[in-house]
């Protein structure tokens, strides 16, 4: 019974001290004052530090001390900034809410169109879509006779008439209705999104329920097939051409010239050796018949189709029909499907051309509906009707009477005429352009889309902890700045006596390498080389020839001398080093776009640089010295203020 008893207050008192115990992430680092720095706080400021948890997690706990002490200094140093009132500072908050605007807009365009528009696209163009459609243009009925008909013809094909059939009678894509509307293998990005949305919205066999708008007209869509998608594939080919040589065309010699081809190739021929003896195309025979690789509808459809079809890499086609000819097409190649990384520039670019705009203005218009965007529909025809045939960016005569006119309200807040104008003078796209009802009506559109999203922007950091965040190290950064401003950068004094003092201590640290004196004779040509150097082994003076020859630009006049150089900046200071005496000339050796021999002018050992001659170096150094004392000063103040407590034993568990 003791023991029972024993055990069950033993499992007690254990459960009782882990309850007492911090969590990981709540263990205290750190304290001064009321201050504390939390294990989750050190954590996510070292990670951050080093790029990432799972480098971080590996480092000495020598690193994670050094970091530490200098992560106390600054959380020190930002309550300073507060103590001396940075946060109430007018400016100082300006630059905030400017910053806040600026980079708040990139980032919600980027989070919030751009990202996910690339990831869907990555996504979507895993597969590709064999699509037949009908079109119905508006031409001059209109874009409501159009969807009329449109809507006619799809209820034929929800009762039953064949789709290929009423793409023949009806369709006005002249390139796809004799083919039934068979547009063939299409991937996303290759269509206008209001038609590539239909199509990934379809499942192969169906068609799409409603009829479509596009810039075109109306389309009724038919999915009929999907598969996985091949970027890009390597083929060759033979082609034997409709037109001989003369440009007379005769589709049975051709004919026959390819049968001939194929039978050879199911015997044992080699593709590339009869693609250069028989094929007609000049571009690609002499290369053995080699297409390089190509995507799907870089090709004519029937040479696309064909090349695609084929299943093994090193297989041939049979005998495939084009406008330009005959041909057999091998597969050489295929490129695997890229990672999101691999082809996240090139998504980028072609999010941007189709379909970012579109998003762009979807975004803006719910950010209209959020903050309860309203238009003084009175007023913007005030201001078109008063600024006549003024120019954008000048004043114009009854500025006066309409500066004030409330021209639209958001979230509490207006934007009167007068801002509207100014704005719209400060943006150069708008600039000396006559102030049309078109143009300022264009221009209050892109105006006013901006202005919600600065608006959003400056809510963002309520909802985006990302976010907020990065607006919390921008803060900080900007109080730091102010704060060596004040405390280092500006009590560093610099004058003569000062830096000659300071140069005197250190004067070892400035010093001239060793140098050579050399000048250097130079052509492009091995062969004139060759010969300037017989010269000068005949008795010519280098000088003379190097003044008369010498082909590098800007050394002819000063007869090829480079004067005093360090020894190891380049291959031409080099080789001159190792020549024994002043006079003494190299072999001929290849240098910098051509051949040199140089000469050996003089040596100078390394040696102590005068105060004149190192005080640009004196300077910096004198500067970093004294910023580093008085940035210590300012740390030991604040250590001397705060007393702080830093507690090394908890940080074992750092990472764990």
């Amino acid at each position: 019974m003791y023991l029972r008893i024993t055990a069950l207050l033993s499992i007690a008192l254990m459960f009782l001290l882990a309850s007492c115990a911090p969590k990981q992430s709540q263990i205290v680092l750190a304290q001064f004052g009321n201050q504390k720095v939390t294990m989750k706080e050190f954590e996510d400021a070292y990670a951050n530090n080093v790029g990432g948890y799972d480098v971080a997690k590996n480092d000495s706990l020598s690193k994670l001390k050094n970091f530490l002490d200098l992560y106390v200094d600054f959380k020190m140093k930002l309550r300073d900034a507060y103590v001396r009132g940075f946060d109430k500072d007018s400016s100082t908050n300006s630059e905030l809410q400017d910053y806040k605007k600026k980079v708040g807009v990139s980032y919600i365009l980027e989070k919030q169109i751009v990202d996910p528009g690339i990831r869907q696209l990555w996504e979507r163009r895993k597969w590709e879509y064999r699509v037949s459609h009908i079109m119905i243009r508006p031409d001059s009925a209109g874009w409501e006779h159009a969807k009329l008909v449109a809507n006619e013809i799809l209820d034929s094909l929800k009762n039953g008439a064949d789709f290929a059939a009423m793409a023949k009678k009806y369709s006005q894509d002249i390139y796809s209705k004799n083919d039934g509307g068979d547009l063939y293998y299409v991937t996303a990005g290759q269509l206008p999104y209001e038609f590539e949305d239909a199509v990934y919205a379809t499942e192969p066999g169906h068609i799409y329920p409603n009829v479509v708008k596009s810039p075109f007209g109306y389309h009724i869509i038919e999915v009929t097939a999907k598969r996985e998608r091949v970027p890009e594939i390597r083929a060759s080919h033979i082609l034997a051409a409709f037109s001989d040589s003369t440009g007379k065309i005769d589709t049975a010699r051709a004919l026959a010239k390819i049968d001939t081809v194929m039978y050879q190739l199911k015997h044992g021929g080699d593709f590339a050796k009869l693609a250069e003896k028989y094929s007609d195309d000049p571009g690609s025979k002499k290369r053995g018949g080699d297409l390089g690789f190509f995507e799907m509808r870089m090709m004519v459809k029937p040479f696309s189709e064909a090349a695609y079809d084929i299943k093994n890499i090193g297989d041939i086609s049979g005998i495939v029909k084009t406008n330009y000819g005959y041909h057999i097409i091998k597969l050489t190649g295929r490129k695997p499907y890229p990672t999101f990384e691999e082809d996240k520039d090139n998504l980028k670019k072609l999010f941007q051309r189709i379909r970012y705009q579109v998003e762009y203005d979807s975004l803006v218009a719910k950010l209209k509906r959020e903050y309860n965007y309203q238009l003084n529909e009175k007023n913007l025809s005030s201001l078109i009707g008063n600024v006549d045939t003024s120019k954008i960016g000048e004043d114009f005569p009854r500025f006066d009477f309409i500066k004030n006119l409330e021209l639209f309200t958001y979230d509490g807040k207006s934007e009167t005429a007068g801002d509207f104008w100014e704005r719209m003078g400060a943006k150069p796209e708008y600039a000396n352009q006559k102030a049309t009802a078109g143009l300022l009506t264009n221009a209050l559109n892109q105006i006013s889309g901006e202005i919600m999203l600065e608006e959003d922007a400056l809510n963002l950091d309520k909802t985006d902890k990302d976010f907020a965040n990065l607006m919390e190290n921008y803060r900080d950064g900007i109080y730091i700045f102010k704060l060596q401003n004040q405390e280092v950068w500006n009590k560093v004094t610099i004058d003569s006596t000062k830096l000659y003092d300071f140069y005197l201590k250190t004067k070892d640290n400035y010093k001239w390498p060793d140098q050579v004196d050399y000048a250097e004779i130079f052509t492009p040509s091995d062969s004139l080389a060759k010969h300037y150097y017989q010269m000068l082994k005949d008795g010519a003076d280098f000088d003379s020839l190097a003044g008369l020859y010498t082909e590098r630009p800007g050394l002819k006049d000063k007869k090829g001398d480079y004067g005093f150089q360090d020894v190891h900046a380049s291959q031409l200071s080099a080789i001159a080093s190792s020549l024994k005496e002043p006079g003494d000339y190299s072999d001929v050796f290849e240098s910098n776009g051509g051949y040199s021999i140089v000469k050996l002018i003089a040596r100078k050992p390394a040696h102590l640089k005068t105060f004149e001659e190192a005080k640009a170096e004196v300077t910096g150094a004198y500067q970093d010295a004294e910023s580093k004392k008085l940035e210590n000063e300012y740390v030991q103040s604040l250590r001397d203020l705060y007393k702080p407590k830093i507690f090394y034993s908890e940080l074992d568990k750092a990472f764990k």
